[in-house]
């Protein structure tokens, strides 16, 4: 009998760790072990990238590998071209100069804030090609399927000379784009800040490192999540008090996520204080899953606070971390150990509400972030701004969003979005098309980059009152409930004071009085902390804000 195989022609199986070898044979002349000259990482990444690679680069919202993004944008475009690149963030000018020099050509991302309008503009142009707006886990998802990568270019405090890495309080994505590039035979590449013969911890294996380079200067880190209280306003203030009494209270929430703002940054100035007032402590808000916010110092102190997981470090905060271990997830070290896959994970599973704002959002609920001329992207808030299908375990704010008694009824996350109803330059918040079905058509995207959908929202919170979403039957009531609480904006003036009224009555909607409010009451005296030299003293001088927060 003839063999099954016959005919089939006999094929490598080692393509990819062939072609990694051949490649770090042409670093012979740079290097003779997995330490890079940082005179001469430019040479290296042009014998170590091929044009057309697809390359993730660790850009979050804070933590950048500026001294290697620089380094890939100093690059011969006659050397590296078309290059596919991947990036959560796109925070740094480099970051698109990649783009408009032709070394790149390709862009995934989640987040564009910083370069949003350069980015949007860039598009529009033809200087660069829109692979998708991705949230953070669909992204790091996709490294693992159909984005594999040839290249990661990643960042980490220190390493030693077998190339094991230490990440410090600032973790975030390092491990995720590691693990997917080198258990694929692509080429792991680490910035450090200063090489080591012994590390405090080891968060990444050396085993997983091809090459290290200490950059000339540290990596940038930006304290994205620091608000200073000084900039709170009573507006803020009385959502804030609403969401205590009208939300957290109401429906039992004890663990959750705060996204970057003011807004929520009064609710964790206010637990000490009005949440105290009120006998919360011990039944809300006790396990959370966010950066180190300064501003939840006076809350960790006063007892509220009983654990806290996060996507990265906070500038400043890693004495204070430190000093707290019962709250914080540590090493042996001290330091914080943070991990921002994971930290999204557990935003989208395990977290009772999400708290997010926008700059737009329809008579629907539907919103984004996405404005003409603006390409921000979504970042992590979809992931964490919907309620998981595939939830299985109850809590009590998760099964009070129960509205009827069917045997095979399942409870829901809480998504409240909160927003006063006119943005910075009177722009309305509520309006009646958002901004993001002209940029789909603009930019031939292939759906309408919505952050989070209105299907999804349980609340919206304005100055006006609260808008119980989950509890409307029909979209007709939807609309109405959000037109009630919408101002004096397009939507809002269409809302109907009896129908206000009646829909007041059945609980779809409650002002600042129907939840025991006095908007007289609603002032900044009421923060447990009224600046960044307050959150200092409540920390005993642990926390060490940068420099531009220091007003004393």
């Amino acid at each position: 009998m003839g063999s099954i195989h016959a005919g089939v022609q006999k094929r490598s199986w080692k393509t990819r760790l062939e072609a990694k070898e051949k490649r770090i044979a042409q670093m012979k002349d740079i290097t003779r072990d997995n330490i890079i000259p940082t005179n001469r990482i430019v040479e290296a990444l042009e014998n170590l990238i091929t044009p057309g690679d697809r390359v993730v680069l660790e850009g979050n919202n804070q933590k950048q590998a500026a001294f290697l993004s620089e380094a890939l944008s100093q690059t011969n475009p006659k050397k590296l071209y078309d290059l596919h690149m991947i990036i959560s963030s796109i925070s740094r000018p480099e970051h698109l100069d990649l783009f408009e020099l032709g070394i790149a050509k390709k862009i995934d991302f989640s987040y564009a804030g910083p370069q949003s309008l350069r980015m949007a503009q860039m598009l529009e142009d033809g200087k660069l090609t829109m692979g998708e707006i991705h949230t953070y886990v669909e992204l790091y998802g996709r490294l693992f399927i159909d984005l594999i990568p040839s290249i990661a270019l990643v960042a980490a405090d220190k390493a030693d000379s077998a190339g094991n890495l230490y990440t410090g309080a600032n973790t975030e994505e390092t491990p995720t784009l590691v693990e997917a590039a080198a258990f694929r035979d692509g080429i792991v590449i680490a910035q450090v800040n200063e090489l080591t013969d012994e590390l405090p911890r080891v968060d990444i294996p050396g085993s997983w490192i091809d090459y290290v380079v200490v950059a000339d200067k540290p990596y940038q880190l930006e304290p994205l999540f620091t608000r200073d209280p000084r900039h709170i306003t009573d507006i803020q203030v009385l959502q804030a008090m609403m969401m205590i009494r009208g939300i957290y209270e109401r429906h039992e929430v004890q663990s959750l996520n705060h996204g970057i703002g003011y807004n929520t940054a009064a609710i964790e100035l206010l637990l000490p204080t009005y949440g105290e007032s009120l006998g919360l402590k011990g039944k809300i808000c006790k396990h959370w899953a966010l950066n180190p916010h300064p501003t939840l110092i006076p809350a960790i102190e006063s007892g509220w606070v009983e654990s806290v997981h996060c996507f990265g470090g906070e500038v400043g905060m890693e004495k204070y971390v430190e000093s707290r271990r019962d709250v914080f997830f540590t090493g042996r070290d001290g330091s914080l150990r943070s991990n921002r896959t994971l930290c999204q994970l557990a935003g989208q599973y395990a977290v009772d509400l999400f708290v997010g704002s926008t700059l737009q959002i329809d008579r629907m609920g539907n919103s984004s972030t996405v404005t003409s001329g603006r390409l921000a992207g979504f970042g992590g808030a979809p992931n964490m701004g919907h309620d998981p299908g595939g939830r299985r375990h109850s809590t009590p704010a998760w099964l009070n969003m129960m509205t009827h008694d069917d045997p095979l009824a399942r409870g829901r996350k809480l998504v409240v979005q909160v927003a006063e109803t006119f943005q910075t330059g009177n722009k309305p918040v509520f309006v009646e098309s958002l901004d993001a079905l002209d940029v789909k058509n603009d930019t031939g995207l292939a759906t309408t980059p919505i952050m989070i959908y209105g299907e999804d929202v349980t609340h919206v919170v304005t100055e006006e009152g609260i808008a119980y979403l989950y509890k409307a039957t029909s979209i007709e009531e939807r609309k109405r409930a959000i037109e009630a609480i919408a101002g004096v904006t397009p939507i809002g003036l269409k809302h109907d004071v009896k129908r206000s009224d009646k829909l007041r009555k059945e609980g779809l909607i409650a002002l600042p009085e129907d939840l025991g409010i006095r908007r007289t009451d609603a002032k900044r005296s009421l923060l447990a902390a009224k600046n960044v030299a307050d959150l200092v003293d409540w920390s005993e001088g642990l926390y060490e804000p940068p420099m531009k927060f220091r007003s004393w």
